[in-house]
């Protein structure tokens, strides 16, 4: 049906390792698998094996829960994706979530990583941490951008004003710092 790699950590282990909760619903409980250090697992790389049909409107949905937390939606695979990398941006443990597979006063004793058949149509995205990358560089552009014309506002009654040029100037000078320094550019994707 599906496997699962994390990336520098294991072999492929497949639907095998994994508890089934139901027909649609496994666990992987990761105090088998890392003990107490199931945050220091960052990414899982989740794929649809050869002999498994999922319908076309359908995705297995990865989620992830820290102990005493609800679980996370952290992206999906489906049939014209049947491969993933995915983010773990595990919870602080007792934070809330998104989901929850387990009974509401039944606290998990360790993290899990939850895998479920779901509607494609009900999911938010199939990976929602690429878009938190990308909302983030955004913000952290526009940022740059803002500071960057900020030095050069003057004030006219309740507007600012900046010289026509200042985008131009901005670019240039982005562009620029991008060239010389390559890690520049990386500090906008943290």
């Amino acid at each position: 049906m599906f496997g699962v790699v994390f990336p520098n950590r294991s072999f492929p282990m497949d639907i095998s390792s994994f508890t089934q909760i139901d027909t649609f619903h496994w666990i992987l409980d990761m105090n088998t698998f890392v003990g107490e250090a199931y945050d220091s697992i960052r990414e899982v790389c989740i794929f649809l094996l050869n002999n498994f049909t999922l319908p076309p409107d359908k995705a297995l949905a990865v989620y992830i829960q820290s102990p005493g937390s609800p679980f996370l939606y952290c992206g999906a695979v489906t049939l014209t994706r049947p491969s993933a990398v995915l983010s773990l941006p595990w919870p602080e443990p007792g934070a809330s979530g998104q989901f929850q597979l387990t009974a509401p006063d039944a606290a998990p004793l360790s993290a899990k990583i939850g895998v479920s058949v779901e509607d494609l149509s009900s999911l938010p995205s199939l990976d929602v941490t690429a878009e938190k990358k990308i909302e983030r560089l955004a913000m952290k552009v526009g940022e740059n951008l803002f500071n960057f014309m900020q030095s050069f506002c003057g004030v006219d009654g309740s507007k600012l004003v900046v010289p026509m040029d200042i985008l131009d100037r901005w670019f240039k000078k982005f562009q620029e710092r991008a060239k010389r320094d390559p890690e520049y550019l990386k500090g906008f994707a943290l």
